[in-house]
């Protein structure tokens, strides 16, 4: 029940730094801007201490994790794909092309005996 409170309290900061900033119009946008920020950290700070925000954090913590044991490629591979994907996409629309032009030649010229003017 507590987390509950925690969360809602957290949900509640947030949504009183957004309104803080259409509250200050009339006052500097880093004034506004602030607002919106600490209202933002007052509800990390918050829901941090709730158990669904511990969750977060440890899987956003293995998220990074494994996100650094990722192999990215390098740029000569990144541009041999694109090129090898543009490459298809060219044969597939001159596939495309070819299919559909001998589909309206076959229907409208010798099935059905229209010509085009």
């Amino acid at each position: 029940m507590a987390d509950k409170f925690k969360f809602a309290l957290a949900v509640l900061l947030l949504v009183a730094g957004i309104a803080g900033f259409y509250l200050l119009a009339e006052q500097a946008m880093i004034l506004r801007v602030l607002a919106v920020m600490a209202g933002t950290a007052l509800a990390v700070a918050v829901a941090w201490r709730t158990e669904q925000g511990q969750r977060f954090f440890v899987f956003a913590r293995e998220s990074a994790t494994e996100a650094k044991k990722v192999v990215w490629p390098s740029r000569k591979e990144t541009m041999q794909t694109t090129g090898m994907v543009f490459a298809f996409v060219v044969v597939m629309a001159v596939f495309l092309w070819l299919t559909d032009k001998s589909l309206e030649w076959l229907m409208y010229d010798l099935v059905l005996g229209w010509r085009k003017s």
